[in-house]
């Protein structure tokens, strides 16, 4: 689809990406993978035909090492022709954030990192969630 459109928007599932996107609440815009670095959000097909929306974690030559920022040491390994869009925008509760802005890289850098005590800070994204939606469902 991505090929024919300029953009694409779809709605975020699963939670490989905590804290930056979260299933049930974000929808992300693709474009078409033109061009991309490390610390780029991208949609890439793995073998089986799968797809994830991850971030790329470091390239060497035509090989690219995606990991979610929810995971601890999961990492995906893809060619660069595998990357089919790259996310500019997360919608947000009616908000759109451009992931490429200063700001948002500099979070996504900062929480890179991170990635020793990341398991932490997972936990308490994770806890706060739960605790949102017992909230939300009162």
């Amino acid at each position: 689809m991505l090929q024919s459109e300029n953009s694409l928007t779809l709605r975020a599932k699963g939670n490989s990406m905590l804290p930056f996107i979260m299933e049930e609440r974000d929808t992300v815009v693709l474009q078409k993978a033109e061009a991309f670095a490390v610390g780029s959000v991208v949609l890439a097909c793995l073998p089986g035909n799968r797809y994830v929306l991850h971030r790329v974690y470091r390239i060497k030559g035509e090989h690219i090492m995606l990991m979610g920022d929810g995971n601890l040491h999961a990492t995906e390994c893809c060619r660069r022709e595998d990357v089919t869009g790259v996310v500019v925008k997360i919608i947000r509760d009616g908000r759109v954030i451009d992931i490429t802005s200063s700001s948002q890289l500099f979070m996504a850098a900062l929480w890179r990192k991170l990635l020793p005590v990341r398991r932490y800070l997972l936990f308490v994204c994770r806890w706060w969630m739960r605790r949102d939606r017992r909230m939300k469902k009162r």
